[in-house]
């Protein structure tokens, strides 16, 4: 990988491996097939300790396929998928048993671990970690979209992973939900010191959270791309970034639109307006 100045991004083919002690999760000539359809070809990918990874490509060029692998829900040879330490899963849709509370819902992901006896206090922990201190003896019925969705990303922090694995958990949700989201994921990860690997279609989502964007293409990877701006100044106007956006557009055969230079990079809300000329008066 090539080696950054700081406040620039870069795009490289696909990365080399890095050494042994840096990564929490290694790909090896990774491959996948469903009958005659290959799905992940020869996939060769490192997650380093602490990093946040964005999975971009088009819809069924493996990305899912790819997470699926890394979170062990898939068989792979011997060899081929390597995690140092635990990992934890949410998904689009946060899949919550409707007749369990909460609480026993995140609870759930301790069942079979070491800390079965604490994990009623565990999930009451990391509940309140993601604002739903107050939702232990809620039904799932009773949560809103995001609510919801907070409840499957404690189920995923619960067992402290060293590898969070989330396959596009905001793309159902409304835009200042999906902000709230962001800004919640960015101070778990700096709270937990974790790695995470992030599928998502959204390439503006990608830009404000990663540190590094993978994109894949008919199974391979095709391109990366590595971000050391701080997330504060990823502006859509910096140069840099909105670069970096059109590049990545152009690798999904997305024609890139302006981004807009007034929409803050963290809150994503919209600045005011430049004053309108008025409007000339027409003849008497």
């Amino acid at each position: 990988m090539a080696l950054l100045t700081p406040g620039t991004t870069t795009a490289t083919p696909p990365a080399p491996p890095s050494p042994g002690g840096e990564h929490v999760a290694r790909v090896r000539r990774h491959n996948r097939s469903f009958g005659d359809t290959h799905v992940l070809r020869d996939i060769d990918l490192d997650v380093r300790h602490g990093e946040i990874v964005a999975l971009l490509g088009r819809s069924g060029c493996g990305k899912s396929t790819l997470l699926r692998s890394l979170a062990h829900l898939d068989p792979a040879p011997a060899g081929e998928i390597e995690v140092n330490g635990r990992t934890g899963v949410a998904f689009q849709e946060p899949r919550l048993l409707n007749w369990r509370t909460v609480q026993q819902n995140v609870a759930l992901a301790l069942l079979n671990s070491p800390e079965r006896k604490q994990r009623f206090t565990l999930a009451e922990e990391t509940l309140a970690e993601v604002g739903l201190g107050a939702k232990l003896d809620a039904w799932p019925l009773q949560l809103s979209g995001g609510q919801a969705q907070r409840v499957s990303l404690a189920r995923a922090l619960v067992s402290n992973p060293a590898l969070l694995l989330l396959d596009e958990p905001f793309s159902a949700l409304d835009a200042l939900t999906r902000i709230e989201m962001h800004q919640l994921v960015i101070e778990l990860w700096r709270r937990h010191s974790m790695a995470i690997l992030l599928v998502t279609h959204d390439v503006d989502e990608a830009l404000a959270l990663a540190d590094r964007m993978v994109v894949m293409d008919e199974g391979r990877i095709a391109r990366t791309w590595e971000i050391s701006l701080p997330r504060s100044d990823r502006a859509p106007s910096q140069p840099d970034i909105a670069r970096t956006r059109a590049e990545v557009l152009g690798a999904l055969g997305v024609k890139p639109t302006p981004p807009n230079p007034r929409r803050d990079p963290v809150t994503g809300e919209l600045g005011p307006a430049h004053p309108t000329q008025p409007a000339k008066r027409g003849a008497a």
